[in-house]
């Protein structure tokens, strides 16, 4: 079984690569992109996968068959992460109470929803002796 050899200077260069990376995603922490800060380092992750599945993995020099189960698992971890980011991109939308957030059943954003449930009456406090 014969194998690609990678000279030296590839892997150093994607050793420094990664490590520049790294800096920079550290760097990218202490800065306060608002809802950006995950996708940004979600991105950076993502390019330093690659360049080790890549290089490291020996995928690039891989078979067809290597590199379509490879290619394969990365369209069900995009499909994942899609997923993921709309969940998190919809925290903080209203939703109602009872679950439903149709046009009918949504009375007022702001105050609670009149559904026909009554508020709660103060009851007077019985203050004489037993």
């Amino acid at each position: 079984m014969s194998g690609h050899i990678s000279p030296k200077s590839t892997y150093y260069t994607i050793f420094g690569a990664l490590m520049v990376c790294t800096a920079l995603t550290v760097g990218v922490a202490f800065v306060n992109l608002g809802n950006l800060n995950f996708p940004v380092a979600l991105v950076i992750a993502i390019f330093k996968a690659t360049l080790v599945i890549l290089f490291f993995m020996h995928v690039k020099y891989g078979s067809g068959l290597t590199k379509l189960i490879v290619g394969t698992a990365f369209f069900f971890l995009g499909i994942m992460l899609v997923l993921m980011m709309s969940d998190y991109l919809s925290r903080g939308c209203f939703t109602a109470p009872g679950g439903s957030t149709s046009s009918g059943s949504i009375t007022s954003l702001t105050g609670p929803l009149t559904t026909g449930v009554r508020q709660l009456e103060e009851t007077p406090q019985n203050t004489s002796p037993k």
